[in-house]
């Protein structure tokens, strides 16, 4: 096996890691305003972000998903704002990549190119209050009417919601379908009855907003839903599959960053008369940090290259998440405890990189679910 990138995909990486450290999103979520997201937004469009895997022909990159997946990574190694590159994820890959697959023709037509350019933005509407792990009990409903769904419930945690032009969203449409009994909508903003929450606020991931999102009789056209009546299971797999594999470079690139700095922090400063990268007890935090990187790293490029193989990814996909968002929280407090108190200032950015990975092992399935999956896959 060559695990060496080639000369485009280490020109495509070195690429978007110079203008990396454009990509941030200063007070956006203060602002709350629509002007502020529409310029960030387009500016993740220009460079590839949004569009990364969907094909030229509608308006995208054109990229596999190994090839997404080091352009998030060398965004992140580069210096992007982490919640803004989880924002563009989960427009990508928890949206994007539903209607690529499942939409009607003219629908992708209508909506690919403006959602990989930046003039649209897609929210990621699957968790409710009492639904996040267990996504087979919905509890908004769709109900069949002439032309369409009508759309009741309550959708949290909305990544991208309150910015958002169009929401990937899930329902119940047999109670008793079981597997098939949920139905995946591409649902507009504008659409009657569909209301928008204000920003929550967080801790973590800040310049990706979030809301609830609630729909009241909200009418949606048969032309807006993905995959068949009862394929909503069937969508909302595929989406993770790519979910849980190209977002989760984003922490690659966190800890190569991270990693770098710890190195040149123990080389400097200096305690009980050496070098803190003189102390075994450091070399070790270092080489256990690199382990874990390297390791997610080859889990998720085979996660990724089984899905460009078409091959069935589902075991490397859970492997891969499990291991990249583990160790991404790991790192964080690892390069906290190598810093010290100097962690604890703002000015540092440690505290803001451990807040921003903390989530990783809840978002895209628990580390749990993921131990399930891989407990499924080999047969238990």
């Amino acid at each position: 096996m060559d695990f060496r990138l080639s000369a485009e995909q280490q020109e495509r990486s070195d690429r978007i890691k110079v203008v990396a450290q454009t990509l941030s999103a200063p007070g956006i979520v203060d602002e709350g305003l629509q002007g502020s997201h529409r310029n960030t937004w387009k500016n993740l469009g220009t460079v590839g972000l949004l569009g990364a895997a969907v094909p030229e022909e509608h308006g995208g990159q054109g990229l596999g998903a190994l090839d997404t997946a080091l352009l998030y990574e060398g965004a992140s190694d580069g210096g992007a704002d982490t919640g803004l590159l989880f924002a563009a994820a989960a427009h990508l890959f928890a949206c994007v990549m539903p209607v690529l697959e499942f939409a009607l023709p003219q629908t992708r037509k209508t909506l690919l190119p403006t959602l990989c350019s930046g003039e649209l933005t897609a929210g990621n509407a699957m968790t409710e209050p009492d639904a996040g792990s267990d996504v087979s009990r919905l509890a908004t409903t769709a109900t069949r009417v002439d032309g369409g769904y009508l759309l009741d419930g309550v959708k949290s945690f909305v990544s991208n919601g309150p910015v958002a032009d169009v929401y990937v969203t899930y329902a119940t449409t047999d109670p008793d379908g079981g597997y098939f009994g949920t139905t995946a909508f591409a649902v507009d903003r504008d659409s009657p009855g569909l209301f928008a929450g204000e920003p929550l606020r967080k801790s973590a991931l800040a310049s990706c907003q979030a809301g609830e999102v609630r729909f009241a009789r909200c009418f949606v056209p048969d032309d807006r839903v993905l995959g068949r009546p009862g394929q909503g299971q069937v969508v909302f797999r595929t989406s993770m599959r790519w979910e849980r594999s190209c977002l989760f470079a984003i922490y690659l690139g966190q800890q190569e960053r991270l990693i770098r700095r710890c190195l040149q922090h123990v080389g400097q400063r200096r305690q009980f008369g050496k070098r803190l990268a003189d102390h075994q007890p450091v070399a070790d935090r270092l080489a256990d940090m690199r382990l874990r990187l390297e390791s997610g790293r080859l889990l998720l490029y085979r996660a990724c290259t089984e899905i460009d193989a078409d091959r069935d990814p589902d075991l490397w996909v859970a492997l891969a998440k499990l291991a990249v968002s583990e160790a991404a929280v790991a790192t964080s407090l690892d390069t906290a405890l190598l810093f010290g108190g100097r962690a604890f200032l703002a000015e540092y950015g440690i505290e803001e990189e451990v807040r921003d990975a903390a989530p990783a092992t809840t978002f895209s399935g628990t580390s749990a679910i993921q131990r399930q999956l891989i407990a499924r896959e080999m047969g238990l």
